[in-house]
């Protein structure tokens, strides 16, 4: 176990979850007795083989989070809690670990009205001490000066974070991908990237999730042209399903709907509260307003457009219960479709493809985004070349990959080879980075487990 302190001239990193692995990202970084927290987020309890069926514990513990106890012994050390997006894997342990790290949290609006909603819907009366940000800004927490760069991803409001202390200066960049027509926010910032190279960024912590995948991660422009034509060529209804906090892909499909002369409808409260929260910060188009669920059944199938939470085959979510023909708002008939604009979460194999079992028997048209002749679905994360973009812009002296399973890890540590990056660090949840006095990896520095939620 860990037990030295970061000095003046230490700068390290410790990765509690997220590196080996893709989601559950929660990540240290330290120096002179201090501790700031990057991310605090959660992954599904699914069985490590998709053939193995979900054990009672997975079903009583749905979520997991890291193993908090190495910060939580230490709460005096950490400075502060800064959150880069709201996406669960980046989020969704906050509430539940709050009450043993008690310390100020950094978030942009978007991001801390998720936060606030949570609370809310779960009827828990906790006061997030959240301080709201946005991109640019530039702050002192404890011994380190952070700034706010914003970057697109698949939610409004993702930032990379600039982390600079005496002894180093480190790029987090959080979820990200080059996406130069996102829909929703500003284009990616080439230009400024570029001017990075200036700031002499010892290190880039860096998102691996696609780093096996060769060009650019696709725009999710290209989704929204997609969709159009799948929807433009059905008669009945259509049920898009899609993950929820896609502010950018509702907002397509809203507009799509509205387009083709489909009243928009949503089946599916945390679509429901994405949608509110997007009209609170300013993402949602005025123009375009939601028809009532309980509306659907009264309107001819060829104008009704649905948005269904359950991309991921949720037993208990909507598009489960259109799938067996027990929701009490919507019933599916033959000839109708259902697009699934998302991918498959590694571990949700089984529940997802029992569900599209389910529809196809019942003679309803599905369209997968995986064997999609147009494109549907839009990674929000880097592929080959938009690493190569961005190490070749900032160009720093090292560059360690996170975000991923050990072959993501690897091939992102390889892009960066070939980008004549010198140093490259890949190495797992709990083992120590040092990126000052010299790059190295301390293995197993502290033990990396999970904590059910």
């Amino acid at each position: 176990m860990l037990n030295k302190v970061p000095t003046k001239n230490d700068f390290w990193f410790l990765p509690l979850g997220g590196t080996g692995e893709i989601g559950m990202n929660v990540n240290l970084y330290g120096h002179n007795g201090q501790w700031i927290m990057i991310d605090c987020g959660v992954t599904f309890n699914v069985p490590q083989k998709q053939e193995d069926d979900i054990n009672e514990n997975a079903k009583r513990f749905p979520v997991m989070t890291a193993d908090f106890s190495f910060i939580t012994n230490r709460p005096s050390s950490l400075s502060a809690l800064v959150l880069t997006h709201a996406h669960e894997d980046h989020i969704g342990a906050v509430i539940a670990m709050w009450p043993q790290l008690k310390c100020q949290i950094y978030a942009t609006k978007f991001t801390a009205e998720v936060l606030r909603r949570k609370l809310y819907r779960a009827g828990i009366d906790l006061d997030l001490p959240i301080t709201e940000v946005e991109p640019g800004w530039i702050l002192d927490i404890g011994p380190f000066t952070l700034q706010w760069i914003e970057i697109t991803h698949s939610i409004p409001e993702s930032n990379a974070l600039l982390i600079t202390t005496p002894v180093s200066k480190v790029l987090h960049t959080g979820d990200w991908k080059i996406d130069d027509t996102p829909v929703v926010g500003t284009a990616f910032n080439r230009p400024f990237f570029k001017e990075l190279v200036s700031e002499k960024i010892d290190v880039v912590v860096c998102d691996s999730t696609n780093a096996l995948k060769d060009g650019y991660s696709l725009s999710e422009k290209a989704c929204e042209k997609g969709l159009g034509t799948y929807i433009s060529q059905a008669s009945g209804r259509v049920v898009v399903t899609c993950f929820a906090s896609n502010i950018a892909r509702l907002v397509s499909i809203a507009k799509i709907a509205q387009a083709s002369g489909r009243y928009i409808c949503v089946l599916g409260p945390a679509i429901e509260n994405m949608i509110s929260i997007a009209r609170y910060a300013g993402y949602w188009p005025s123009d375009i307003s939601i028809t009532p669920r309980r509306h659907i059944g009264y309107l001819p199938k060829h104008e009704v457009l649905i948005i269904a939470s359950g991309s991921q085959g949720e037993p208990k979510a909507s598009m489960t219960r259109l799938a067996k023909d027990e929701h009490r708002d919507c019933e599916l008939d033959e000839g109708d479709t259902v697009i699934f604009s998302s991918i498959v979460i590694p571990g949700n194999e089984k529940p997802i493809k029992t569900l599209i079992d389910l529809l196809e028997k019942r003679k309803i048209r599905v369209v997968d985004s995986n064997n999609a002749e147009h494109t549907i679905h839009a990674s929000g994360h880097p592929n080959r070349e938009d690493l190569t973009d961005l190490f070749n812009s900032v160009r720093p002296k090292c560059v360690v990959p996170v975000h991923g399973e050990p072959r993501h890890l690897k091939a992102c540590a390889e892009q960066a080879k070939l980008t004549q990056i010198p140093h490259q660090l890949t190495a797992l949840n709990g083992d120590l980075y040092s990126f000052s006095p010299k790059f190295a990896i301390f293995k197993k520095a502290i033990s990396a487990g999970r904590t059910p939620l």
